[in-house]
């Protein structure tokens, strides 16, 4: 006689986790009812952000200006630390392509006046990651891990990364900020 029975649960299958708040620096959170891992280069800091610095991107975000700017960062290997490199007012895309050294990473910050399809002007601000092909793998290492920290220091939304300088050019700026509105 046939009988049908309950298939027995698989031995590998997890139960599901409740839910429950995250602990304080736990490694985990949870978005949208989904459960994720942090990943380490979300809390990775390779480099400390120079308070001089920050209190200089501070200015710079809130400036009066209208014209071009931009602050090109470095890490000083022996403080640890990213820290200004350079300031330059009134700079072009080209003019700034050609401030950058073709083998070394580099953090740019750059005000941009970009007129619009429609006629308006904005003033975005703009953080450029210049990382060469090849430069030293540890040196890449430092200013990758560096990235997010100086990013939500100047609390900054439009994240570009180049990698040759010859790809910062005024129409690449544009076709990028193009999907901003």
């Amino acid at each position: 006689m046939w009988c049908w029975t309950k298939p027995s649960p698989c031995p590998t299958a997890r139960p599901p986790r409740p839910w429950s708040p995250p602990l304080k620096d736990s490694g985990t959170e949870k978005r949208r009812g989904l459960w994720t891992e942090k990943t380490m280069s979300d809390s990775l800091v390779v480099c400390e952000v120079d308070p001089e610095l920050k209190e200089k991107l501070r200015k710079f975000r809130f400036r009066k200006e209208t014209d071009n700017a931009a602050i090109i960062m470095k890490v000083d290997r022996d403080r640890q630390m990213v820290v200004l490199e350079e300031e330059f007012q009134n700079i072009s895309p080209d003019e700034l392509k050609s401030e950058l050294p073709e083998r070394q990473p580099r953090f740019v910050v750059y005000s941009y006046k970009y007129v619009h399809e429609d006629g308006r002007v904005s003033y975005p601000l703009c953080f450029i990651f210049s990382s060469p092909v090849g430069c030293k793998p540890e040196q890449q290492m430092m200013y990758a891990g560096s990235k997010n920290r100086l990013v939500q220091t100047a609390e900054l939304t439009k994240v570009f990364e180049i990698r040759t300088t010859d790809d910062l050019t005024e129409t690449w700026l544009q076709e990028k900020l193009s999907f901003f509105r």
